[in-house]
């Protein structure tokens, strides 16, 4: 049996001027770590302050959500950036969140990079170095959000930060760990009680079955709920209420890490 207790993660913030990406209010109810866009693969000055906001009304912890400067196609193309403009793209999106945290009297307590930049990182040993030396530049005292069994979370213990072990209970993995990519049919799921018995599979076990059929183990102490997915707000609402009564405590990961 694994650890009892977890952290809920949601990516927010990624509106952009006049459009709106998903429910960041119906989402903040359910969460105990919000991800903030950054201004590059989404979300811009005035989504940032009212997610803050929005997010410290709830009692949820900030975190930086670092991207590709990719705001037309949300951070989901890969870019060929060195590690270095990796290094320095990360650290600047974190100091822009730290703007905001700091203006309302509140600390970045994670970073979790984003989309294509993150899927980078889950198997590119120098991207990954790259993204964890900016969060240690930036303060050890963050913890670095990764996949688990990729060099995101060597890497994170190598520049001496906390990594939290995510697992993604709405989309779907490869036999190696990996998620399945989005263009394929099948890498999301959109049906509650599904993301529901995978969460608690996935906490409770340590495990998940993949695509495939292959089962694939791991820690979660952090799960993540696509703000972006529309029944996103019914599977964080019956996501809580299943582990709640499966005996798993919810508690912000900096709790417990």
């Amino acid at each position: 049996m694994q650890n009892m207790q977890v952290d809920i993660n949601c990516d927010m913030g990624e509106s952009f001027g006049a459009y709106t990406i998903g429910n960041d209010e119906a989402m903040m109810r359910h969460i105990t770590s919000a991800n903030i866009a950054c201004g590059y693969h989404a979300g811009d000055p005035m989504v940032m302050e009212r997610t803050v906001r929005l997010a410290l009304e709830h009692g949820v912890q900030l975190g930086s959500h670092p991207g590709y400067p990719d705001l037309l196609g949300f951070g989901r193309r890969v870019m060929d950036l060195s590690p270095s403009e990796v290094e320095s793209y990360t650290l600047y999106q974190l100091g822009a969140l730290w703007a905001f945290a700091k203006a309302n009297k509140a600390e970045v307590r994670h970073i979790k990079a984003h989309g294509a930049l993150g899927n980078v990182a889950f198997v590119n040993a120098e991207i990954a170095r790259a993204i964890a030396r900016a969060a240690a530049r930036f303060s050890k005292e963050l913890i670095l959000i990764a996949l688990a069994n990729t060099p995101l979370v060597e890497a994170g213990m190598e520049m001496g930060l906390k990594v939290a072990l995510e697992a993604y209970p709405e989309r779907t993995y490869n036999a190696d760990g990996t998620l399945r990519s989005r263009k394929l049919p099948g890498a999301s799921i959109h049906d509650p009680q599904v993301a529901v018995e995978r969460a608690i599979r996935m906490v409770r076990d340590g495990e998940v079955v993949a695509y495939d059929g292959e089962i694939v183990k791991m820690r979660a102490d952090t799960l993540c709920i696509h703000g972006d997915n529309p029944a996103a707000p019914q599977i964080a609402a019956a996501l809580v209420e299943a582990l709640k009564s499966a005996g798993v405590k919810i508690r912000p990961m900096a709790e417990f890490l």
